[in-house]
């Protein structure tokens, strides 16, 4: 027997005919569920976890307002739509309910064309949230990859990341951009999968034939994440492959000069070195900050972008706050000093 793999809807009113005229309009597109009261919508929300609710507002004991408000305080049912379907048409009363976190309003006596379009409408946003999310956690687990093949910690990953998004919102690329950094600057190393143990893990100096193979990491890393029409996922390719680009066409793999190099992989090379220079690592103890700070002022036209320095140094006060949040459980011999 096949799966019925429609949409589930979760229909809610208080009088039956209301019901009926909803399930004759849904039923042939969709899988429906029905409550009568609020108890009952609240109860089958949490059981059936549906797709969207279509809520009357006014019914008795527990009013759809209510029974929004509780299924948004709750995080099982809290990233299910909510569509009012109710007679109420006072301005207030449309506020009332986007306020108690509905996504939509839909006037009765309802119109079977607005009622089809409305569900379809926001169940297509519920699939774009789905597939980011989908697409946020492939991005995620392949740095944790990468993280677990590198001898560097996750918490520098989460640092740097952290970093790249301030340096985003400093310089004026706006909320989205900033946090899609944050979510893809994580995979800015993911190429260092493809690197030999012997030279990824070697605890001497590279020869210059080494450091070729190394450097390959960043080709590698644009390969793994491959072309894709997801924005976030080109944004991680980006990063990859140019994070090693410098300001003056001295980086590699291509010799990007200037602002031919993208913002975000110059944004990511301040973060990724300020926060390694600041760290303990074997072959080194952690700088103080003013020194990073230093060699980022005295790097400024030549290995970073001028203008993203300045950003980054003005905003000192949130790298600092984000380094001491996820700072480094100090080692066994440091515990012991």
């Amino acid at each position: 027997m096949t799966e019925d793999c429609r949409p589930r809807l979760l229909l809610v009113d208080d009088e039956p005919a209301n019901l009926q005229i909803l399930r004759h309009i849904l039923q042939e597109d969709y899988r429906l569920l029905f409550a009568r009261n609020g108890e009952k919508a609240l109860q089958l929300a949490a059981d059936e976890s549906p797709n969207l609710i279509l809520l009357d507002v006014m019914m008795p004991d527990v009013t759809g307002l209510e029974v929004c408000r509780r299924l948004k305080a709750t995080p099982a049912t809290a990233r299910i739509p909510v569509i009012f379907v109710t007679a109420l048409s006072d301005p207030q009363d449309e506020s009332g309910g986007f306020e108690a976190g509905a996504v939509d309003y839909i006037a009765k006596p309802v119109s079977a064309p607005i009622v089809k379009a409305r569900v379809r409408t926001h169940l297509s946003l519920v699939r774009v949230d789905e597939l980011y999310a989908s697409r946020l956690q492939i991005i995620q687990r392949l740095g944790r990859a990468a993280e677990y093949k590198d001898n560097e910690t996750g918490l520098h990953v989460v640092r740097m990341s952290h970093y790249s998004a301030i340096l985003a919102r400093a310089a004026g690329l706006g909320d989205r951009l900033a946090d899609d950094i944050l979510h893809a600057a994580p995979m800015h190393d993911v190429g260092k999968l493809g690197i030999p143990d012997a030279v990824l893990r070697k605890p001497g100096p590279l020869t210059p034939e080494e450091w070729e193979v190394m450097r390959q990491h960043v080709r590698i890393g644009h390969e793994i994440i491959g072309d894709h029409d997801s924005p976030l996922l080109q944004m991680a390719a980006r990063i990859a492959l140019s994070h090693h680009e410098k300001w003056d066409g001295g980086g590699y793999p291509q010799g990007l000069k200037g602002e031919a190099i993208p913002i975000e992989a110059r944004i990511v090379a301040i973060a990724d070195v300020f926060d390694a220079l600041t760290s303990v690592r074997p072959y080194k103890p952690a700088w103080e900050i003013d020194k990073a700070v230093r060699l980022l002022v005295d790097e400024k036209g030549r290995h970073f972008d001028p203008a993203l320095v300045d950003a980054f140094i003005a905003s000192l006060p949130a790298i600092c706050a984000i380094k001491e949040r996820f700072a480094e459980a100090p080692s066994p011999a440091e515990r012991q000093a």
